[in-house]
């Protein structure tokens, strides 16, 4: 029995009522033609929301590199509320033409402490090359708590507050969300450009987020 003859039967549509039968099999087939022709609604919000990056990390690597730019997919729109603003949203799209670090933190992540003073040095040595850092907060569902982390560790730089992760729906569904901290360098358009699936040193981020401010628009 095929698999469309074993859904129609789950669903009660059984060979003693033909014209029923007829009539889901028209159904579906109208439904597979509109998927394939690219007009479901839903299909539209999935690429809207994603964007066009695909994640892939060769052989496991912790360290990748999309090049040459024109080849790097773009993120979905990232946006979420403003951890230290009460009221106030942050999004990638504040930092149009500029380069953007994206950090994935926790405060209770032990890594995340030992780097925040690397990513901060960086932040400030880059600025002025029209580089944008922004922190994504995640998994702390006590806000004070993590409001705490960015002054203990004199942060300068703005993060999303996202406990539940969901603002991260942006980087697609294949990026390991699991893995904190992660560091994402996105391109003047916001394309990404390298991933970080580790703590990093100053001397790790510098020269990559350098390099991408020096790029030419391609």
């Amino acid at each position: 029995m095929s698999a469309s003859a074993v859904s129609l039967r789950r669903n009660g549509f059984g060979a003693r009522n033909p014209f029923r039968r007829i009539a889901s099999i028209l159904s579906a087939s109208l439904c597979l033609v509109a998927v394939l022709a690219g007009c479901s609604t839903a299909g539209k919000d999935a690429v809207a929301q994603g964007g066009t990056f695909d994640f892939v990390s060769p052989g496991g690597k912790t360290d990748i590199f999309y090049n040459p730019p024109s080849s790097r997919g773009t993120i979905g729109k990232l946006s979420g509320p403003d951890l230290l603003t009460d009221g106030k949203s942050t999004a990638v799209s504040d930092f149009e033409g500029k380069v953007v670090v994206l950090n994935l933190w926790g405060q209770w992540c032990g890594p995340c402490r030992a780097e925040a003073p690397a990513l901060e040095q960086v932040y400030e040595s880059t600025r002025d090359l029209g580089v944008a850092f922004l922190g994504v907060n995640v998994r702390d569902n006590q806000k004070d708590k993590a409001q705490d982390f960015v002054t203990d560790n004199k942060v300068g730089y703005p993060s999303i507050y996202d406990p539940s992760m969901r603002s991260l729906l942006a980087l697609g569904g294949k990026f390991p969300t699991s893995v904190i901290p992660t560091t994402i360098v996105l391109d003047r358009r916001h394309r990404v450009a390298a991933v970080f699936l580790r703590s990093l040193l100053a001397d790790d981020l510098r020269p990559v987020v350098e390099a991408i401010a020096k790029e030419e628009q391609q």
